[in-house]
């Protein structure tokens, strides 16, 4: 695209495997630590073994001591191989449970219906990259702005947010407008490291960050608190659902940002001479729409009408269409792509996570470790009895504080959603809608404005080379207080007014 690749920028090579063995035997230290341990008082030996497995897992997320697929078969691993010498928590006197009970355990995440819905996201990426369609809509829609710097960033998070909709992968949306953007920078003959080029690549990518709440589909880490919210209740979200309860804040932060960023990081110019000419000469040279274009297109519209009238005029479910899509994408004549052309960079490892990160919040589960830390947090933070809005404030500024520390929103759901599933069950509040609370604070996972380390799409912009990390760190600190503030307003208006606080959704 335009001969601009974005680069993620990386420690040297002694620093940084130096720094990763460290974390690496850190990380293995809290494992052995934790169940080597007395055996914990209410907690079954099965969920104290998950507790060390979790400590591991964060340990390892946090630091990156290990690549992130390759992290996900070692605690596949050790959750096979410890749990099988530990009675199952469901008959605590009996003997081990063995190795075949243990792998069921540690492969129970591949079952569940939400890594089928990353999966097939990811094919609907490979196949927008493979047909080119991402970058037509995207061209598309930056022609009709005019020169104004401040409207081509309009057209810029226009962009971003009908990306959203179609392409269910925030780094593929990232990774798509990213190099357009660089090559309007060019083409502009913009100075590399102007202003007006920072501002445009952070706000490209804080945009994708904000629609992850608005839009069940937009990002793996939604799939995740899904994927629990099923295991745990029997039921689900619709993606209209989840489009009512999220949609206005991100609609209104998407605002915000704007102002935050054009604010804080303001251009240069007020206008790029010939600047819409070179967006047109851009989508000229790229020529009309292909048949695979239209077929794509096509089928995505059909997709997102299914989406968007779940549970209204079909029982369809989300993960059921998708997959009925990618079926035709991949079919001979009707389809877009053949499967060598769908393996083209497809991220295995990305689904592989997903799944064992539901393996690991499933196990925490079923050997009631999750439920054990629940009770801790409760008891210390005073939940017991404390209102759904106290609830809900306190858990969102513990997410956003932990949030520093981990490179995956994914990862960070998988830690972190089963706790807080177990914490609503344990309160005490008469009346709390758990599943709704549970929905609320999955839209905080996603608020990974701060550190250009708290997301792959932060660091696919990092990457450019046309911001420094203090220049995404302060804005994204504003962002993210911005942010803070919607969540009380919407806590105490919209939220309760739509009974996703304390009353059956």
């Amino acid at each position: 695209m335009n001969g601009v690749t974005p680069a993620v920028p990386s420690m040297p090579a002694s620093g940084a495997t130096t720094g990763k063995r460290i974390a690496l035997g850190v990380a293995l230290a809290a494992l052995v630590a934790v169940v080597a341990m007395p055996p914990l008082q209410g907690l079954p030996a099965s969920g104290q073994v998950m507790l060390g497995i979790l400590a591991f897992a964060v340990i390892v997320w946090m630091t990156e001591a290990l690549d992130y697929a390759v992290s996900a078969v070692v605690i596949g691993a050790l959750m096979i191989f410890l749990l099988a010498w530990v009675p199952d928590a469901a008959k605590p006197l009996g003997a081990g449970m063995g190795t075949t009970a243990a792998l069921g355990l540690a492969l129970s995440g591949f079952s569940n219906s939400a890594v089928a819905l990353v999966a097939a996201a990811c094919f609907i990426a490979a196949a927008m990259t493979a047909t080119g369609l991402d970058r037509r809509i995207a061209l598309v829609v930056l022609s009709k702005v005019d020169a104004s710097t401040h409207h081509i960033v309009m057209g810029a998070m226009a962009v971003g947010f009908l990306l959203s909709f179609i392409v269910p992968s925030t780094t593929a949306r990232v990774a798509c407008l990213v190099p357009i953007m660089m090559g309007f920078i060019m083409a502009f003959k913009v100075e590399k490291r102007a202003r007006f080029a920072g501002l445009l690549v952070i706000t490209a990518a804080q945009t994708a960050s904000v629609w992850n709440v608005g839009i069940k589909t937009a990002a793996a880490q939604n799939m995740v608190a899904i994927g629990f919210i099923e295991k745990q209740f029997g039921t689900s979200i619709s993606w209209t659902e989840w489009l009512i309860a999220g949609a206005p804040f991100s609609a209104l932060l998407s605002i915000a940002v704007y102002f935050i960023m054009t604010r804080m990081m303001k251009p240069e110019m007020t206008e790029i001479a010939g600047g819409q000419a070179t967006i047109r000469q851009q989508l000229l040279a790229i020529g009309p729409m292909t048949l695979n274009e239209w077929k794509l297109l096509t089928i995505v519209l059909a997709l997102l009408g299914f989406w968007s009238t779940e549970k209204v005029l079909h029982d369809f479910d989300t993960s059921s269409t998708t997959i009925a899509a990618i079926a035709l994408m991949l079919l001979p004549r009707i389809g877009v792509m053949d499967w060598k052309a769908s393996q083209r960079g497809f991220p295995w490892g990305t689904v592989i996570l997903f799944a064992v990160g539901i393996s690991i919040g499933t196990a925490l589960l079923r050997t009631q470790a999750a439920g054990w830390l629940a009770n801790l947090i409760v008891q210390n933070l005073g939940l017991q009895n404390a209102s759904a809005f106290v609830i809900l404030m306190l858990l969102s500024l513990f997410l956003i504080v932990i949030h520093l520390g981990f490179a995956s929103a994914t990862a960070l759901a998988s830690t972190m959603i089963p706790i807080i599933i177990s914490v609503m069950l344990a309160v005490q509040t008469p009346g709390i809608n758990v599943i709704g609370m549970t929905m609320l604070l999955q839209f905080v996972v996603s608020f990974g404005f701060i550190l250009p380390v708290n997301a792959p799409q932060n660091m696919i912009a990092y990457g450019t080379d046309t911001f420094d990390a203090k220049d995404f760190v302060r804005t994204g600190l504003v962002i993210t207080l911005a942010a803070a503030v919607l969540l009380v307003v919407f806590a105490l208006t919209y939220w309760p007014w739509m009974g996703y606080m304390s009353k059956a959704m």
